[in-house]
């Protein structure tokens, strides 16, 4: 597997971190708490067939500008700061891939920028906070393996951790949220590593409970895909279906055999829909890092 060419990208509003692979429309792809290198994502490198990707570090992962303010980790201001770079690239509109957290991300994007964004696809993710209303959710009190799910994410916080016990607690934590936990090792099976931002997830938990932007989907534009895995117990289905009825040029896949990670549990499906989706729209001008 090819590793991704990692760019600095200098803005007015800091200095970023942008990985590239792949050939096609442009496409940007990110994930609220979570730090990359070269290795890649598993997400993201479902895209670099049909585009020429590009992974960003948001403020305070990797070699990423820091936050002066804390403010500024909020999913508006991280909006800001990926048109930043976009129009740094040279990139007249590119499209948005988010899973999980990315997907919000995405949704705010949508909501804010439409105009600069050819299309916006959305995985397993909600436009409102997803933990209260459904005990569906494993973030739900309620939930049989809420507590294992909190324990496990307070120990991967630590800086302290051994490589060796953060993979065993991130591999426990990634198996309750796949539909045949037995397949982990099937599909994760490459040497894709990265690791998760304490103080952007310290951020996002307080940011939560006050996210909701359901009233405003009508506000994207820009043509949507949501998918969602019908077993999926971070982001319940029936917010994907919200999102669907709220979001006008917007089609819903359900994968029946996945929850969490339906890009990988039903690799072959997802590929295929992403395929039929994104030729149908529009290609733009790809700017400075536009051809690997």
């Amino acid at each position: 597997m090819n590793s991704w060419k990692k760019n600095l990208i200098t803005t007015n509003r800091g200095v970023f971190e942008v990985f590239a692979k792949g050939s096609g429309p442009p496409l940007c792809v990110t994930h609220l708490y979570s730090e990359f290198n070269e290795s890649g994502d598993y997400f993201a490198e479902t895209f670099t067939d049909t585009n020429s990707v590009y992974i960003v570090n948001l403020r305070e992962t990797g070699d990423s500008a820091k936050a002066e303010e804390p403010y500024q980790l909020s999913m508006l201001e991280t909006v800001f700061d990926l048109e930043a770079i976009r129009e740094e690239m040279s990139i007249e509109k590119w499209g948005f891939a988010g899973h999980s957290t990315g997907g919000m991300l995405g949704i705010v994007y949508g909501i804010q920028f439409s105009e600069r964004l050819n299309f916006l696809i959305i995985a397993g993710a909600a436009a409102r906070e997803y933990m209260t209303f459904s005990e569906k959710c494993i973030y739900n009190v309620n939930h049989p393996k809420f507590q294992r799910m909190q324990d496990l994410i307070e120990e991967l916080k630590s800086s302290e951790l051994s490589e060796s016990n953060r993979s065993k607690l991130s591999k426990e934590r990634t198996k309750l949220s796949l539909h045949k936990p037995d397949r982990y090792e099937e599909l994760f099976c490459k040497s894709i590593q990265k690791k998760m931002s304490a103080v952007r997830m310290n951020y996002f938990v307080r940011e939560l409970p006050i996210f909701d932007v359901s009233r405003k989907l009508s506000f994207i534009k820009s043509p949507v895909l949501i998918m969602c895995g019908e077993h999926d117990v971070q982001c319940p289905l029936e917010y994907s279906v919200e999102m669907k009825e709220l979001i006008p040029n917007s089609k819903l896949v359900v994968f029946t055999h996945s929850n969490h990670y339906p890009f990988l549990e039903e690799k072959t499906k997802f590929k295929r829909t992403i395929s039929t989706f994104i030729p149908n729209q529009g290609e733009s001008s790809q700017g400075e890092f536009g051809t690997l």
